[in-house]
């Protein structure tokens, strides 16, 4: 589907060059002479290189429609990951290059949105929040104020979060699994 160069939104999968790239950043500028432009920063989804590009409102962008399907990770065996249909109970293998970063994020039996282009799989959403128990954290020294809000911790798969002074070694918290920042803590 075609759509103007200034529509180009982070989240969008869009085919440039004949290749597939994931918009990272837009950003509509207006000089003060010329045309306006939209500033992209792209991560080509094969090759995981990253592209600046200015698209012109007059300019034609491919967007590419990907299909979204629920699946359930299974496990990881050298360096493929399992997944079954959550519908269908269909299993498929995908490489680890396809989930990046977000590997470590993942749990055996998680719920998660695969991004299908011509029934391959070519990315991988998250749940917006996932829970984690916290294996390491530094103790609340008494009259400590509160201006040092956060502490690091270490959570159980090895990530460092920040969490508030209250958050200790044993307790279960939920993290944004967009910025890895720290959500509330889990009964």
């Amino acid at each position: 589907m075609k759509i103007n160069g200034n529509a180009v939104k982070p989240g969008m999968i869009v085919e440039h060059k004949g290749e597939l790239w994931v918009v990272n950043k837009s950003q509509s500028v207006k000089p003060g002479k010329g045309g306006a432009f939209n500033q992209v920063e792209m991560k080509n989804i094969k090759t995981s290189t990253k592209l600046n590009e200015r698209f012109r409102a007059s300019e034609e962008v491919e967007r590419v429609r990907v299909d979204e399907e629920k699946y359930q990770y299974l496990y990881k065996q050298d360096k493929k990951l399992f997944f079954m249909n959550s519908t269908s109970y269909e299993q498929i293998e995908i490489d680890e290059e396809i989930v990046g970063e977000k590997l470590v994020l993942m749990s055996e039996n998680d719920e998660v949105i695969l991004e299908m282009y011509n029934e391959k799989p070519i990315g991988i959403q998250l749940p917006k929040t996932l829970s984690f128990i916290v294996n390491e954290t530094e103790a609340v020294v008494k009259g400590q104020t509160a201006a040092s809000s956060n502490k690091p911790a270490i959570l159980e798969n090895g990530i460092r979060v920040m969490v508030p002074p209250f958050i200790e070694q044993g307790e279960k918290i939920e993290i944004n699994t967009e910025d890895l920042s720290y959500s509330k803590r889990v009964d």
